[in-house]
């Protein structure tokens, strides 16, 4: 057990049994546990790693086009909104966010997830944590909390790179909606904002199996690997046109829906479609998570 892990069960250790119980008590544990995980030199990895591709692709659009007010003939190939990026730095954020949220996002996610208690077992601080006693069902609430938290961290990171790059490389001014419309910069940025807290959302049905797939095995790497191949599972799937059938029924379908938040107005059925279905997978898996976590012999 290393020293940060020993330091961690310390301090979510209470004084009493009864302790443990109090409200309070579990905003303490859940602002370690989030410490604790923001912290670690993988999240700092991953966070850096989402951060450099809205750089990259800000760098590759302004080779491309030399810095010019347009993206020429081709403009339309590439992620979502990289035609208009050279016009308006601001489209940059949407750009990235369609870049990332297929894999590099998802996947991030998987790996934090994946790890939420596997890891503890495969460093043997699991029952460690459990000693105080923390509860099982609170431990696995405050597990995929922080996990939650991290979805949001990730999806902001990306979103406040993009934004960076875009008014460093291009210039940035009034948007036009994908209605047609112009909006104002001010309001341009709560689209944003808002475009990330959706993109952050379409990840929680997602982390909910991970910290599923966690429960089922005392090896964080395994958790982590098997949360990764079941994204890009259910990723194939979703590209098949034979299953389309299945396909409103899959976790990632209606990731993408975040770009009708930069319609005029805003265009919520599919977003609405996608927040039913990625509560559906919370309640499932999260549900799953708990009988599984609570009927397990803990050795680790």
């Amino acid at each position: 057990m290393s020293q940060a892990e020993k330091s961690q069960a310390e301090r979510v250790r209470p004084s009493d049994p009864q302790g443990s119980r109090h409200p309070l008590w579990t905003l303490g544990l859940l602002r370690s546990e989030i410490t604790t995980l923001l912290r670690r030199h993988r999240t700092y990895a991953l966070l850096a790693v989402l951060a450099a591709v809205p750089v990259l692709i800000g760098i590759a659009v302004r080779i491309e086009t030399g810095g010019g007010g347009g993206g020429g003939e081709g403009g339309g190939a590439g992620p979502a909104f990289l035609a208009q990026v050279t016009n308006n730095g601001f489209f940059l954020v949407f750009a990235a966010l369609a870049a990332t949220l297929p894999v590099f996002l998802p996947m991030a996610v998987g790996v934090v997830a994946g790890d939420a208690i596997a890891g503890e077992a495969n460093g043997g601080t699991l029952r460690y944590l459990l000693v105080a006693p923390a509860g099982r069902t609170r431990l696995l609430l405050v597990k995929y909390a922080s996990v939650l938290v991290f979805c949001l961290v990730a999806t902001l990171v990306v979103a406040v790179s993009a934004l960076a790059v875009g008014a460093l490389l291009f210039p940035v001014g009034d948007v036009t909606t994908i209605s047609g419309t112009r909006i104002g910069f001010g309001e341009g940025l709560v689209r944003a904002a808002l475009t990330a807290l959706v993109v952050a959302v379409s990840l929680t049905g997602f982390a909910a199996i991970g910290l599923f797939v966690s429960t089922l095995t005392g090896s964080g790497i395994g958790a982590m690997a098997a949360t990764v191949g079941l994204l890009i599972t259910v990723q194939i799937l979703d590209s098949i046109p034979q299953l389309s059938g299945v396909h409103p029924y899959l976790f990632a379908h209606y990731w993408m829906s975040f770009a009708d938040v930069l319609r005029e107005p805003v265009y919520w059925d599919d977003l609405s479609r996608n927040f039913q279905l990625q509560g559906l997978y919370v309640a499932v898996f999260g549900s799953a998570a708990w009988a599984r976590f609570t009927a397990k012999d803990i050795t680790a």
